[in-house]
């Protein structure tokens, strides 16, 4: 709370219950000892250098804290709603127009925090639109059941709500200053952060070699495939191949099959100059990387948001 009557907009996707992560600030001094909670975050490393999540400091003293640049960046913007839509049975698509400041700069594959209004609590989603498109951001949101924020989007947000949000924060975002070939992983509502990584490249002229691969249970699970398909066409160097688990008979899938990870086993030749960008829940990335670094992908240019 000191740091946002402050201005200074420290991440957090679990309403400070230490369940996200996200919240890692420096402190040099004062802060107590970690917390049991802290633990599962904070490596041994990194607890020697003071790492602590925010959320869990009781500051009952002075105490002194380093902040990172980026979240010195990081502001509150005010949006109004433009348009939603449902993208699948339980994912919809949030348009917002920003009105003050109203444009926002951030990297492609960054994230935002939504207030969610009364409540006063925030959570995270990944920007899906362009750098390009300052005045907008674009939300893919999935039904969490119970979830607070996917609830209230779902089911309360309408068109002309005027929602606050705070960023950009992340550092899951293209390294643009790359020649490597590129490999996309995603599943679900990964495909927020990649959307807008692949958006951003077409207005480069997509300069190198991409696949997506995405991962998703059924037909009824799989969304924007128009789209992709004509990036695709528009796109040599762009390669799309969507993946199903458990395609129903009613499907009629003639795609791949199995887990996504499979399919970048089966596509995927040893590469040493490859840079991997993966989004999607934690077992599907773990996997991931087992099966890029197996391929020669160097863990250092493999770069993934866990949600």
């Amino acid at each position: 709370s000191y740091f946002a009557q402050n201005k200074i907009f420290v991440p957090s996707a679990c309403g400070g219950k230490a369940t996200c992560g996200y919240c890692k600030v420096e402190v040099l001094s004062g802060g107590g000892h970690i917390l049991p909670t802290e633990e599962v975050f904070v490596n041994r490393e990194d607890r020697l250098k003071g790492i602590r999540l925010a959320c869990q400091v009781k500051v009952k003293n002075d105490i002194e804290v380093l902040i990172s640049e980026d979240l010195l960046e990081a502001r509150e913007y005010k949006t109004r709603v433009l348009k939603i839509a449902d993208l699948t049975h339980d994912i919809k698509y949030v348009v917002m127009k920003l009105l003050a400041p109203d444009k926002i700069s951030f990297k492609a594959g960054q994230y935002i925090q939504f207030r969610i209004p009364e409540v006063d609590e925030f959570r995270a989603y990944s920007i899906a639109s362009a750098p390009s498109q300052a005045g907008v951001i674009e939300l893919i949101v999935r039904l969490v059941p119970g979830g607070l924020c996917s609830s209230y989007i779902h089911e309360v947000l309408d068109v002309d709500d005027e929602i606050t949000v705070t960023g950009p924060y992340g550092s899951f975002y293209l390294r643009e200053d790359s020649q490597r070939e590129i490999i996309c992983i995603g599943g679900g509502c990964g495909m927020a952060p990649i959307r807008s990584i692949l958006f951003h490249l077409k207005e480069k002229g997509m300069p190198r070699p991409i696949s997506y691969f995405f991962g998703a249970r059924s037909k009824k699970d799989i969304f924007y495939t128009e789209e992709l398909e004509a990036l695709e066409k528009e796109c040599p160097n762009f390669k799309y191949i969507p993946v199903l688990s458990e395609p129903k008979a009613e499907d009629k899938w003639a795609g791949e099959t199995g887990f996504v990870t499979q399919a970048v086993e089966r596509f995927i030749r040893s590469n040493g100059n490859t840079e991997a960008y993966l989004c999607g829940p934690p077992p599907m990335i773990d996997a991931a990387i087992k099966v890029l670094t197996k391929k020669g992908v160097k863990e250092i240019h493999i770069y993934y948001d866990k949600f």
